[in-house]
């Protein structure tokens, strides 16, 4: 294995050259393990452990070595196998969400990804909102969201139809393909993402095919699967480790395990790409803190009157603008404080307006 084939570039090995002088080697970090993870370079797989000036220097889980990161490690004298993960290059893309748990931390659940296959199926487990905070999340990673619509061969022809028109509307922008990674139907159309050196990482929920669909992609069967239950649509967890693999055609692919729910870190910085058409409608209001409700001159309220922009694309962004402004609240004072001043303000304004009505009438 060549570092080229698991995607080293000019930028890399220009972040690795004051380690290279320590002595250290280049890796990328192929299988996440407890307390460890396997790291592969031109040496081969070999045990990475974070050293102790590693872990002194880390300060939050989101700096520990991540599927898919880029890492210096130190041969350890007379144990060929194992190695001492020294730093994490700077990550190129990441794609991250709030961990489980009450504490407001970081979790990276891939790195340096180009393009990120959001794997939803067609057999009852689709969930548009769901796809949404996905969404949200794979822009805010800087990586290209891709939507496959997996298990065409268990969907009438009604759902291959309406369920991507469907997708479309909240998120015109977006490839979305009708694929069955068990008959190999759509495949061959997503030849434009699956390039030599190419990072694709791939997520959804558990029981949508996303190991079904890997060892169509490696041409063997390297990942177990299992069927959904039949009562619920529910898949059972078939990845339990985040893994790097290499295709035979040189693609590299990330698995996963199925996350059913996400919350995703940095929602702001996604919400503001995946709705630009949003935001630059909003930006013509004529206020600034403008609630899209009552005020006049509203580019919001006058763009879904005549048409221009889709009430269905609107709810998505508003349900979206709710679940990343509570994450900001969660952690954030002021941002809070600043959210109830709003929501006074709000409400004396649509006070006025039903007192300003009932006096019309």
């Amino acid at each position: 294995m060549t570092l080229a084939a698991l995607g080293w570039n000019d930028s890399l090995a220009q972040a690795f050259a004051p380690y290279a002088a320590e002595g250290c080697e280049p890796a990328r970090v192929t299988l996440e393990l407890k307390g460890y993870c396997e790291v592969t370079g031109e040496a081969g797989a070999r045990l990475g452990e974070c050293s102790g000036k590693f872990i002194h220097s880390a300060k939050t889980p989101a700096n520990y070595p991540a599927i898919g990161d880029w890492v210096a490690v130190m041969p350890q004298p007379g144990d060929p196998t194992r190695v001492a993960i020294q730093a994490v290059l700077p990550r190129r893309t990441r794609f991250s969400r709030r961990a489980a748990g009450e504490e407001v931390l970081e979790q990276i659940v891939a790195a340096n990804v180009d393009t990120v296959f959001l794997v939803s199926s067609l057999d009852g487990n689709h969930h548009l909102h769901r796809l949404e905070r996905y969404l949200a999340a794979a822009y805010a990673s800087g990586a290209q969201p891709v939507v496959l619509l997996n298990k065409a061969d268990l969907a009438g022809e009604a759902d291959t139809e309406e369920i991507p028109r469907e997708i479309t509307q909240v998120a015109p922008a977006i490839p979305v393909f009708v694929i069955s990674a068990k008959t190999r139907r759509g495949l061959k159309a997503l030849a434009p993402w699956l390039q030599p050196g190419q990072t694709i990482a791939l997520l959804g929920s558990s029981g949508v095919g996303k190991s079904t669909l890997i060892n169509r992609l490696m041409g063997d069967q390297v990942q177990f699967t299992q069927e959904v239950r039949e009562a619920d649509h529910k898949g059972r967890h078939t990845t339990t480790q985040r893994e790097l693999l290499v295709t035979p055609d040189g693609v590299i692919i990330i698995d996963t395990p199925g996350m059913r729910e996400i919350q995703p870190w940095e929602a702001g910085a996604g919400l503001a790409a995946a709705f630009d058409d949003v935001a630059a409608v909003a930006g013509r209001c004529k206020f600034r803190d403008c609630t899209h409700t009552v005020e006049p001159g509203c580019a919001v309220t006058a763009a879904l009157a005549n048409g221009s922009l889709e009430p269905a694309r609107w709810q998505s962004y508003l349900r979206m603008l709710r679940a990343t402004a509570h994450e900001v609240r969660r952690v954030d004072r002021p941002a809070a404080q600043q959210h109830k001043t709003q929501m006074k303000k709000l409400t004396k304004q649509l006070r006025r307006r039903v007192h300003e009505k009932s006096g019309d009438e």
